[in-house]
């Protein structure tokens, strides 16, 4: 009888294998950008520089961790009328006050993420994870998700960062990476890749190759 009264009691660890798969499903099979299409307005609108596309990404792992395990905390005690309000408020105080430390410490990132940084406030990703997973479990389970998809945001914004970047200025960070004889053999960087239009192209092509690529898996499995 005590075993079983034991067994019962015991918790669940802290990284079980549910709790691990809300961490590791976002970043491939589960991801809220190549899979669920969600929250790519900031991927096409601040990725021209890895520097930035960083910032966004901490910024967002911030906030969604943060927001999730907040709501999560007071989900019995939230009025389903007003939850949307709640969720928003939760979301806004967070936004304000990660952008405060970003104008504390990284002022000239924090000029030109400008309106950017506000816009997580209906990152849809967020509001999808609040709905969806923090109203309904435990604050540590939410945590790990809201961290999870966070990540699984972030991994696809620094990608888009990264070949922008790269191809579209021959620098990673400020830092010149396309060493001066490909200039003097007449390499010339890809003016069009700074542009808008290239964001978006660059994050279809991620999507159709993580898609094919989860497809392959399936066919062999």
């Amino acid at each position: 009888m005590s075993e079983t009264t034991n067994s019962k009691t015991q918790k669940e660890p802290l990284f079980s294998k549910k709790n691990q798969k809300l961490l590791s499903n976002p970043l491939n099979k589960d991801n809220p950008i190549t899979v669920q299409v969600l929250g790519i307005c900031s991927v096409l609108a601040i990725t021209v520089q890895m520097k930035t596309s960083l910032v966004m990404a901490i910024s967002v792992v911030a906030v969604m961790g943060s927001a999730n395990l907040i709501i999560s905390l007071l989900r019995k005690g939230i009025p389903p009328r007003i939850r949307i309000i709640v969720q928003l408020t939760v979301i806004a105080a967070l936004v304000i006050l990660v952008d405060q430390i970003l104008k504390a410490f990284v002022y000239d990132v924090s000029r030109q993420l400008s309106v950017f940084v506000g816009l997580i406030i209906t990152n849809c990703i967020i509001m999808g994870r609040l709905e969806a997973f923090a109203l309904n479990n435990k604050p540590w389970p939410s945590f790990l998700d809201g961290i999870g998809n966070a990540a699984g945001y972030a991994w696809v914004l620094l990608a888009v960062g990264f070949f922008r970047e790269l191809l579209g200025s021959g620098t990673l960070f400020g830092y010149q990476m396309i060493p001066n004889v490909f200039y003097e053999f007449g390499y010339e960087n890809n003016g069009f890749m700074i542009l808008p239009p290239m964001a978006l192209i660059t994050v279809g092509v991620i999507i159709w190759v993580h898609r094919s690529r989860e497809r392959d898996l399936v066919d062999i499995s």
